[in-house]
């Protein structure tokens, strides 16, 4: 898939799945953070690693799709796990690519 070009087509592909997953994006952030990838708030706020953007799209993809998805599954159960493959396909594999990726980011907080 290729990496991101900029910022703008990250946030782009955010509004993309948020409109597809029907998710209300109140505000949207990319910024440093030191230990997750990506984090929602309550008021449907997200906020994406910047360091995202260095990854292939396909990663991307998962993050965004695996947040918005905590707008309306709390936790990873069968119905998180039900949604991800109705939007990604195999997104174990691409969960695999990532827990293996070696970055400034731990996978601890997805």
């Amino acid at each position: 898939m290729g990496k991101w070009k900029d910022k703008a087509e990250f946030k782009n592909r955010v509004y993309h799945f948020a409109d597809k997953i029907d998710i209300p994006v109140n505000s949207l952030a990319l910024r440093p953070m030191r230990n997750k990838w990506a984090s929602c708030s309550t008021n449907d706020n997200l906020n994406f690693n910047s360091e995202l953007l260095e990854l292939d799209r396909e990663i991307g993809d998962y993050v965004i799709v695996h947040e918005l998805l905590h707008f309306r599954v709390p936790n990873h159960g069968k119905l998180w796990k039900n949604l991800m493959t109705a939007y990604l396909g195999d997104y174990e594999n691409i969960e695999k690519k990532l827990k293996t990726l070696k970055t400034k980011v731990d996978f601890i907080s997805l």
